[in-house]
This record gives structure tokens, C-alpha cells and sequence, in this order.
């Protein structure tokens, strides 16, 4: 039997509390799935991290817990609590979790 969609719609939400740290590991829960766009929020435990990739859409970061180095292109930005960047699509970048840090990652499908 398929699984339900999750209904978020017209829910007040901290996005912190919809995933969980877990040890050794990064875990992530979509909120929107659209085509216009995705939103998805991550957990990473403390080095893990995801390699160097590409997107083929603009893609929005936010830092919703702990520190994280993110690289776009070879060069490096340190964020905490709080920061945003936005990553070009197409441009090499990877993420790495220098604490244990949480991420709501917004996909633009243009």
C-alpha cells in the first residue's frame, strides 16, 4: 500500500524540528515537492557531509542549527545559525558539516 503524502499546508512549523540528528549520519525530510520547486530540511552529524556536485537549478541554503563550511566553486564560506547563501545552478559545490548542524535547502526549478 503506497505511503500518504504528508500534509504540511497551513501548519506553523520550526523547520529544526522536523529531523533529528542521528550518529554517523545525514538525514533529510522533503517538505514541498513541486515543479515549480523543492524544500527539504537535513541533519548532519558532526564531518559528514555531502561531496562535490552540481544542480541543474539555483539552489537556496539555510543554516537552521550548528556550523558548516560550504564550498561553491573552490572557494569555501563558513556559516552558522542564522546565514544563508545561494548556490548557482550548475556551479560545483558540496557541503560539510563542521558541527553537528541543520539545513532547509530550497530548490528553484526555472
Amino acid at each position: 500500500m503506497p505511503e500518504a503524502k504528508e500534509n504540511l499546508a497551513e501548519q506553523v512549523i520550526d523547520p529544526r524540528d522536523l529531523v533529528a540528528y542521528q550518529a554517523g549520519s545525514i538525514v533529510s525530510r522533503m517538505l514541498v515537492y513541486t515543479k515549480a520547486g523543492t524544500i527539504t530540511v537535513f541533519a548532519f552529524d558532526e564531518n559528514e557531509g555531502l561531496s562535490e556536485h552540481t544542480a541543474p537549478y539555483d539552489a537556496v541554503l539555510q543554516v537552521l542549527d550548528g556550523e558548516a563550511l560550504i564550498t561553491i566553486a573552490d572557494r569555501e564560506y563558513p556559516m552558522k545559525t542564522g546565514d544563508l547563501i545561494i548556490m548557482p545552478a550548475k556551479i560545483p559545490h558540496a557541503v560539510h558539516a563542521v558541527t553537528r548542524f541543520k539545513m532547509m535547502l530550497t530548490m528553484i526549478h526555472a
